[in-house]
């Protein structure tokens, strides 16, 4: 689908208040950064900045914006054949691809500003996680959807459970280590194999 010039104007302005906002957060912390700092950076009124995010915690998961739909997308369009390993491994390579997108992902100062946060500010990592248990909510129950007869809705839950939680673990190991972006797409990668395929040795 061709993005319309309206689309690609709010697209834009989306990723400039994300970006703006990390770079603030960069240099003057989460708490040390207010709404009307984000918007005057980014050339906006706060009343803009309400338009596209309801809150300041909201703006930083901007930058990983599209985890909840993506995931959802590519298991309804599940093809002929494709087991449920593969298909959580399209999931990751098209949440990756939609990623790299966004202005933010593309600087690294920028991602790992982000990846601080989300571990030094305890209810930014509680709201990242919470985030997460919805998202692998929604993602069983289209994976049982799409698997009539060979899953229900407890073994989709387990699949996605394990799926996520490999993910979720290599990359938190992948920040605290403080790995490069490459090194932490990677990390994840190999985290997922290891869930959906068993631990090495076995």
């Amino acid at each position: 689908m061709v993005e319309t010039r309206r689309e690609r104007k709010k697209r834009q302005t989306r990723e400039l208040l994300v970006e703006c906002a990390l770079r603030l957060f960069g240099e003057h912390g989460y708490d040390g950064t207010t709404v009307a700092q984000i918007a005057e950076a980014a050339d906006v009124s706060t009343k803009t900045f309400f338009n596209y995010f309801p809150s300041k915690e909201d703006v930083l998961f901007g930058a990983t914006a599209g985890g909840e739909t993506t995931p959802l997308d590519v298991i309804a369009d599940r093809r002929e054949g494709e087991s449920v390993a593969d298909l959580l491994m399209r999931v990751y390579d098209a949440l990756l691809a939609e990623f790299r997108e966004g202005s933010a992902a593309s600087n690294p100062e920028l991602m790992a500003t982000y990846s601080r946060l989300i571990m030094s500010v305890p209810e930014l990592l509680a709201r990242a996680l919470n985030r997460n248990v919805e998202i692998q909510h929604e993602m069983a129950l289209a994976l049982a959807k799409v698997y009539p007869g060979e899953l229900d809705e407890i073994s989709a839950a387990a699949v996605v459970g394990a799926f996520s939680g490999a993910a979720q673990g290599a990359a938190l190991m992948s920040m605290r280590l403080g790995k490069t972006e490459q090194e932490f797409w990677d990390a994840l990668r190999r985290g997922i194999r290891i869930g959906l395929d068993g631990a090495p040795g076995e």
